[in-house]
């Protein structure tokens, strides 16, 4: 059995290292200048005070293994997500090396909105070790309020970012209800999350072009199956979007870059009178000292980045970066 579950530790860790990581993504289109008269709410020079102090900080928690410190400058699934991989290099010794974001910039979209939660969709370089660029969402909920790192996807090699109508470096902010699309993205989140939990048997799978997470969670679902079976154990995973974890930034072909949360639960058992072990090293430190059983489920919180396209458009829509991450493991 141990043998077995090698085979299924290999293919998470394969997954985890593989979406996202490669440094040969696409060139980011050149801004659209337009004479609107709506100015951003924030200057380059505020957005990269901003950036550079948040992730002066977050490099300071990674050294430190601190996960006390995040909730000042993080929110969102970012939140869950680093808590999740400090929590982990606590008991490993080793911070995954994704966890990495660079501080340069390669282009930044800030909102021309007024009112709140306002929205800074940050796109960095390539880090050093050329991991791929990373898409940044800053949200600030209130005036009141500092602006937190709220959610981090890494670009998939090869996508071609939609370009943005720029005035003075501004952009008009989306809402999950935004309609002359393909698909409104609160509708299109929810078929995506469909599509990753049924493949290509989902009946939202044409209207989808074919991504990295896609292609990597199918093989992994397969790879682990075969493992399973000569068990006699079995494997589920259920996606579901989180409620209001969406954010949006209009595209200047009247299309909507959407970054947004959704929840998975994989639950795997491995048969009569055998124990269902954790499945990667993250699974291993997230368990602890737990009592294995035949039954075990692991939370993951996915970070997703959709282009919707317009809806006289005939492009599908397209997943160009994401995120992944277990957050808790437990016995059944």
């Amino acid at each position: 059995m141990k043998k077995r579950f090698n085979v299924i530790a290999a293919a998470v860790l394969a997954l985890g290292m593989v979406v996202g990581m490669c440094g040969c993504e696409g060139q980011l289109p050149q801004p659209k200048t337009t004479q609107r008269q709506d100015a951003p709410n924030l200057t380059a020079k505020q957005e990269k005070t901003i950036r550079t102090n948040i992730l002066k900080t977050l490099d300071q928690c990674n050294n430190d293994r601190n996960i006390d410190a995040l909730g000042s400058i993080l929110e969102g699934p970012e939140l869950e997500i680093r808590t999740s991989e400090l929590h982990v290099a606590q008991v490993t010794g080793n911070l995954d090396r994704k966890t990495t974001i660079p501080t340069d910039l390669a282009q930044a979209v800030i909102s021309t909105d007024s009112g709140w939660p306002r929205s800074v969709f940050s796109i960095t370089s390539t880090t050093d070790d050329q991991q791929s660029k990373r898409l940044l969402v800053f949200r600030q909920d209130s005036a009141r309020q500092n602006y937190k790192l709220w959610g981090v996807a890494r670009l998939f090699s090869g996508v071609k970012m939609p370009s943005f109508e720029i005035s003075k470096t501004g952009s008009e902010q989306g809402t999950e209800k935004d309609t002359g699309l393909v698909m409104t993205p609160k509708d299109a989140v929810a078929a995506y999350a469909d599509v990753l939990q049924n493949g290509a048997s989902s009946q939202y799978a044409q209207k989808f072009a074919d991504d990295d997470l896609r292609t990597k969670l199918a093989d992994l679902t397969e790879q682990v199956q075969k493992a399973m079976e000569l068990n006699e154990g079995s494997q589920q995973q259920v996606f579901t979007p989180v409620d209001d974890a969406i954010s949006v930034m209009r595209s200047a072909d009247g299309g909507d870059l959407v970054v947004a949360q959704i929840n998975s639960e994989w639950t795997r058992s491995a048969g009569s009178g055998r124990e269902s072990q954790p499945a990667s090293d993250a699974e291993k430190a997230l368990f602890g000292d737990g009592q294995a059983t035949s039954t075990m489920k692991t939370t993951y919180v996915n970070v997703v980045a959709l282009y919707v396209p317009p809806a006289n458009s005939d492009a599908k829509i397209t997943a160009v970066g994401s995120e992944r991450q277990p957050v808790r493991v437990e016995a059944l």
